[in-house]
């Protein structure tokens, strides 16, 4: 099958490229540079020069794909997803699997979210044979910007501050399982016009993943409650401060809210088999001690 990718430089982008690769697909990935072009090569895809931001580019690209599958990858949250839908449905791909997030169910009033809901809206309105993957926080190799960083101070402190308590529900997601059930909903047509929930076997508090981060690197951090409040007005005024902040208060702001969902329709549906997190975790941290 020809798969056309969008996002397939990325961090889930290329594990995805590389299953669908090993499964026998023939892989061609929309991509904006040459470094980009690169890691598609290397992961053996075929890239194809376009660009979400230019609409005239991307009908040209999609149509010279070739493609029988769209699995846009892309984040939906930067309003570009029209002009997906658009040049899918001009380019004749009727198939189109579109990543999302669970973020879009929270009750807070997230910047992204409207957008987002936006998107998946355009593309349920689409003539296309679409499904929709929610993934949760996504982890599992030294490139995430999630559990990596955790990993990374927890070997560094004695001590950890926990806003909130850490008593909130987490339900990670490993890359590969995420990239696994892309793969299985591009090819599954009991999939066509649904919207699946994509994480972790359980979820857990948020203090029992940062027990199962620190013992992942062999440390039992001492973990303080700390008051998310006072977290949060803190890291907006760093977020003034910063060019680049590398932690935003609406990460925060989340640690007040349940992130725990039911994966029983993938299961069923896309056979979804996701590993354990200690299990996830540990070959995180040993991937990184190289």
């Amino acid at each position: 099958m020809i798969v056309l990718v969008t996002g397939g430089s990325g961090f889930l982008g290329t594990r995805f490229v590389r299953a669908a690769v090993s499964a026998g697909h023939d892989v061609r990935c929309l991509v904006r540079s040459e470094a980009a072009a690169a890691r598609v090569r290397t992961n053996g895809g075929t890239p194809l020069p376009g660009d979400l931001d230019d609409s005239e580019a991307l009908d040209t690209a999609f149509a010279a794909s070739s493609a029988e599958v769209l699995v846009n990858i892309a984040s939906l949250g930067f309003g570009h997803a029209g002009a997906i839908v658009a040049a899918a449905e001009e380019a004749g791909i009727r198939r189109a699997v579109f990543v999302s997030t669970t973020a879009v169910t929270t009750a807070l009033p997230a910047p992204s979210k409207r957008v987002r809901l936006a998107a998946e809206q355009t593309v349920r309105e689409s003539a296309l044979d679409w499904t929709i993957v929610r993934p949760t926080m996504i982890y599992g190799a030294p490139d995430d910007r999630n559990i990596a960083r955790l990993l990374q101070v927890m070997r560094r402190v004695p001590v950890l501050p926990v806003p909130g308590g850490g008593r909130r529900l987490q339900q990670p997601v490993h890359v590969d399982d995420l990239a696994d059930a892309l793969l299985s909903a591009m090819t599954s047509p009991v999939a066509i016009g649904r919207t699946y929930d994509v994480a972790g076997p359980r979820a857990m508090s948020f203090r029992q993943l940062l027990e199962e981060a620190g013992a992942s690197v062999g440390r039992r951090v001492r973990l303080v409650p700390v008051p998310l409040g006072p977290c949060i007005r803190a890291l907006r005024i760093y977020e003034r401060v910063a060019r680049r902040p590398r932690l935003k208060a609406e990460q925060l702001e989340r640690l007040s809210e349940d992130k725990a969902f039911d994966i029983g329709p993938a299961v069923h549906d896309l056979g979804y088999a996701p590993r354990e997190f200690r299990d996830g975790v540990r070959a995180e941290a040993a991937e990184m001690d190289g």
